[in-house]
């Protein structure tokens, strides 16, 4: 008797002091959100002002989210009723991330102001208060004890109700991109990544991703069409065309990235000079778009150009590929690597001088004039709904399109017969092979789909950049889309889905936009982050099925079956 009733005080003195705990790290949420209404430096010299009390700006505003999270997440951990929802697995995992995440947004500033300002003297009280607050609740939740759980099932909710949290949920992603897109300057950018990065961490950690997902995947078409107009929205959201430029490359480099997906991700053949067929497109386009500089005198209307160029790449795939996807693993890989130097060199000696005179060799086409389908000049601005959309909106509009069409491939040829045969051959060409499978023409198709889907982003990247020079199709250079860029997208995101690839191209595209001071240093960067991925998530931020039960056999899967094209098809069902 004696030793249960030890052992009740002791539970309950520890429910105690853990509830104690999350009051703390509830509090000091709560006081790192209002430590962000005083001012943390006395002048305008650091970027976003933050000198007003009463009204945060700049990196304050990503500190009084981050704060807000963790008060609300802490209060969920309460058992506070309504809130439960939030951490369907557990709050402890996402409290610390949280925590963290804030933490770090708020030391960076402090740190950023005492750098660039010269000197500590230069904090006002406001960010010393930010700097304590944001450090309590941190303490409190990694003192916290585990409370993990598996997720039960939801309460059944209408229709209605579910459509409705899709809908608020692309919204919300729209918002949140939008803000990342249009951030102003480096200190805001790097801001804006630790605070997200850390968030979406504590989401999945939650459990609530999962379950986003499942009611997304419940609802496959509404999640389809709110996807698209959440995407189609965000020119509406622009005033300028500064940023809009920004979101057309991204699409341009992700579009890219997806068909480089087909053939790494799909067919596992390693090409490292996939880039070269967006360069064949793009001066296809450019010689036949009426280009005052053009070799040929040649003005094709829109659909004829971009036809052209995606015929023209397909060629090239299928020249390209015939003799060397004999070739296996490394050989393939060395041989890929150098088609896209050569392609590269030629164009830069096809100048009259080296060779015929094709390409005006390193100077490139210039002067490509603007689209023009049915009448629509995607040069000139237009007024949709009353709102004046430039002329980098409606190409973005057009390469939104042409995502579209290209996710749509990938998603019908990943589940078709030939996307079982490829998922095969790159999983034992050996095994695919003797079960009937012709793996060289299982491979030519590969290679020259993913040549024709390259092909047709670089028609429109052509017109958009108004220029095409040799120099934009490096393996590997400052400025992305090039081989290295692209092949770390695939392997960033995660080979063999669809999503993956197109957040790989995101990041991989804005930070370097956002961040230009890394300039120098971005390929070691990237060989860092690629190396820290490799460790701790093989599988890439977003992973199919087969991916994570291979790297993680005995873990829990974060996310759910979508039916996404993947690899957990067998080798005899691809023969059949």
């Amino acid at each position: 008797m004696t030793t249960d009733t030890t052992k009740t005080a002791g539970t309950a003195q520890e429910t105690s002091r853990a509830t104690a705990l999350r009051w703390v790290t509830a509090l000091g949420g709560a006081a790192t959100v209002a430590s962000t209404f005083l001012a943390w430096t006395w002048t305008d010299a650091f970027p976003g002002d933050l000198t007003v009390t009463g009204y945060p700006g700049g990196l304050q505003v990503l500190t009084l989210t981050a704060g807000l999270l963790v008060a609300l997440y802490a209060l969920a951990s309460l058992g506070i009723k309504g809130l439960g929802w939030l951490a369907p697995t557990g709050t402890t995992k996402a409290l610390k991330l949280f925590a963290l995440g804030a933490f770090a947004t708020t030391w960076f500033t402090v740190v950023a102001i005492t750098v660039e300002l010269g000197g500590v003297v230069n904090l006002e009280p406001g960010g010393y208060v930010a700097a304590v607050t944001s450090a309590i609740p941190l303490a409190a939740a990694f003192m916290l004890p585990d409370d993990s759980r598996k997720a039960v099932k939801p309460k059944e909710l209408p229709s209605w109700a579910e459509i409705l949290i899709i809908v608020a949920t692309f919204a919300v992603g729209l918002f949140v991109i939008t803000y990342g897109i249009d951030t102003e300057y480096a200190e805001l950018f790097t801001g804006y990544l630790i605070t997200v990065g850390f968030a979406v961490a504590a989401l999945f950690k939650a459990g609530l991703i999962a379950r986003l997902s499942a009611v997304t995947a419940k609802y496959r078409q509404v999640t389809v069409i709110a996807a698209f107009v959440a995407a189609a929205a965000f020119p509406f959201t622009q005033s300028t065309d500064q940023y809009t430029l920004v979101a057309v490359n991204i699409l341009i480099f992700a579009t890219v990235a997806l068909g480089l997906n087909v053939v790494v991700g799909l067919a596992g053949l390693l090409d490292l000079g996939y880039v070269a067929f967006l360069g064949v497109g793009a001066y296809t386009a450019a010689l036949v778009s009426g280009s005052t500089a053009s070799a040929f005198d040649l003005h094709f209307p829109f659909w004829a150009a971009v036809l052209t160029g995606a015929v023209v790449s397909l060629i090239f795939g299928v020249v390209i590929g015939a003799p060397t996807l004999r070739l296996r693993g490394d050989y393939l890989a060395i041989v890929t690597l150098g088609f896209g130097e050569i392609f590269r060199i030629a164009m830069g000696n096809l100048d009259g001088v080296s060779g015929p005179q094709i390409t005006n060799g390193p100077n490139g086409i210039p002067n490509i004039p603007d689209l023009e389908f049915f009448g629509f000049n995607f040069g000139q601005p237009h007024t949709v709904l009353g709102i004046e959309l430039g002329a980098y909106a409606n190409y973005y509009l057009l390469m939104l399109l042409a995502t579209i069409l290209v996710v749509l491939v990938f998603s019908r040829a990943g589940s078709s017969r030939i996307g079982r045969a490829w998922v095969a051959i790159r999983e034992d060409e050996t095994a695919a092979t003797a079960m009937g499978i012709n793996g060289f023409r299982v491979k030519l198709i590969a290679f020259a789909l993913g040549a024709t889907l390259a092909g047709l982003a670089g028609t429109v990247q052509a017109h958009v950049q108004h220029t095409v020079v040799p120099e934009m199709y490096q393996f590997a250079g400052p400025v992305p889309p090039n081989s290295a860029f692209l092949l770390a997208a695939v392997i960033l995101g995660g080979m063999g889905t669809i999503s993956g690839p197109l957040l790989g191209a995101t990041l991989l595209y804005m930070i370097p936009a956002k961040l230009q001071f890394l300039q120098d240093y971005q390929l070691l960067g990237f060989g860092i982050a690629l190396i820290l991925l490799m460790r701790f998530r093989p599988e890439g931020l977003i992973a199919n099925r087969r991916a994570q039960l291979e790297y993680h056999e005995t873990d829990q899967l974060d996310v759910p079956d979508k039916g996404l094209p993947d690899s957990g098809v067998g080798v005899a069902k691809a023969g059949a």
